[in-house]
């Protein structure tokens, strides 16, 4: 009775576990599949995302529109009045001699609004420049889109290298960790060795994170500015950059004050409210109006016709139009001045930019170019060589901590350098090609 118990139990028990391990198989089977089965993510180069960006950008139609709105305005300042047609009816009654005749009285006109001279040629220069400053606007969005996508990408690319890394030491010191623990040392120095290799696994790890997290981010901005939808999957192959050093400060700070669109916009604006404050003045004087008339009285066998010329103005006695003035004067001088704080601020970015640029290079000329390398073999024999009791626990951390802020720096000070050179781009108005993308590591 006891053996049919214990033989009853364990059928039991087997029965229980499989009806608890099943499920998860199964669904460890599925996600399999669908891994095994989801399509895989396409690599895309800096150069291709910048050109799918400046193609599919939602924000490029609204300077578009912002041109065409521009010229549609062109085309009504140059536009003249409507003309404006009067007319009137009534009743007319003649009396006399005691006799009285009754008619038809009615008159009509149609003038036409002539602006005084020269109005409306200062309104086709306001809206020429409403055009030459929303064609600078698109200009400038797509430089600063241009550099944008290629940082963003970059970032990309960098966070996932440093994710990468990262979870490389923290799997070599979890698969350590798990050693040290079956060996179950005695003493306190193994013990305190396994606590150094635990906190160490758990930055490692809290760095994987943090490079996961930024990739998201990146990513994220980098699907909007592409104009697909958030979560589009997106990898960016291997990219290795190569820099170039700028140009002379001072011919870069030519450059600026040349082609800076911020400039160029103030600038723009300067000379718009120059012809704002012509246009204020211009209209202290009147629009004439002219045109033919014509006026019939009808009474019995009477009939009058007058045909004639009207002409129409209002008398300039109280509105002389000195407040627009001042207001237009008064604009004007702060567009002097923005542009001016413009120029100087300008100024200051960019000498800004070449110096961090500048720095930048100087960092990376530091480096060997297999540097990263060196230091990924130096933790892998570190690895080995702890295991075998050759190499003190000291020495293995240190090379593991190493070998990431070497990953680090190094795609730190890239990511830092294009970002100034991006900006030099945009601050001159030009592409200066100070970074391109290489198939081997700078020398």
């Amino acid at each position: 009775m006891k053996l049919k118990s214990s033989l009853k139990w364990r059928r039991q028990f087997a029965v229980a576990t499989l009806a608890v391990i099943l499920p998860t198989l199964v669904a460890w089977a599925q996600e399999s599949t669908t891994t095994t089965n989801a399509p895989p993510v396409a690599s895309h180069t800096l150069d291709a995302l910048v050109a799918e960006a400046l193609e599919k950008n939602p924000e490029l139609k609204f300077y578009e529109a912002e041109i065409a709105a521009a010229k549609a305005g062109r085309k009504t300042a140059g536009l003249f009045a409507n003309p404006e047609l009067s007319g009137g009816v009534g009743q007319k009654r003649v009396t006399g001699g005691g006799l009285s005749a009754e008619g038809v009285a009615w008159s009509v006109s149609l003038v036409q609004p002539f602006e005084w001279p020269g109005r409306i040629g200062l309104r086709k220069a306001i809206a020429n420049h409403d055009i030459e400053l929303a064609q600078l606007g698109y200009e400038r969005f797509k430089i600063a889109l241009t550099g944008r996508v290629r940082t963003l990408a970059y970032s990309l690319f960098a966070a996932q290298e440093k994710s990468s890394a990262a979870t490389e030491v923290a799997e070599r010191f979890k698969a350590l960790r798990e050693v040290l623990v079956q060996r179950d040392p005695a003493g306190l120095t193994p013990l305190l060795e396994t606590r150094v290799i635990e906190a160490t696994e758990l930055n490692a790890q809290r760095k994987a994170s943090e490079a996961t997290l930024t990739t998201q981010s990146a990513l994220l901005e980098l699907n909007q500015l592409r104009g697909v939808t958030p979560d589009s999957r997106l990898a960016v192959s291997q990219t290795q950059l190569a820099f170039r050093p700028p140009e002379d400060k001072s011919a870069l700070m030519t450059l600026a004050r040349t082609n800076n669109f911020e400039l160029k916009m103030r600038a723009v604006e300067l000379a718009q409210q120059g012809f704002r404050v012509d246009l204020a003045r211009n209209e202290r004087y009147p629009t004439i109006s002219v045109g033919p008339t014509f006026s019939e009285e009808k009474a019995d066998r009477d009939r009058d016709r007058i045909i004639g010329v009207g002409i129409s103005l209002p008398l300039p006695l109280w509105n002389r139009n000195k407040s627009n003035i001042e207001a237009a004067a008064a604009r004007q001088m702060q567009a002097e001045v923005s542009l001016n704080v413009t120029d100087r601020e300008i100024q200051r970015k960019v000498v800004e930019a070449v110096l961090t640029y500048e720095t930048k290079l100087r960092e990376m000329a530091r480096w060997r170019p297999d540097s990263v390398h060196h230091f990924k073999e130096a933790a892998e024999v570190a690895d080995r060589h702890y295991r075998l009791g050759a190499v003190p626990i000291s020495t293995y951390v240190e090379l593991q901590k190493q070998y990431l802020e070497a990953v680090e720096g190094l795609l730190d000070t890239k990511k830092e350098a294009l970002e100034a050179a991006a900006q030099l781009e945009l601050l001159t108005g030009m592409t200066l090609s100070l970074s391109r993308t290489t198939s081997e590591e700078q020398k």
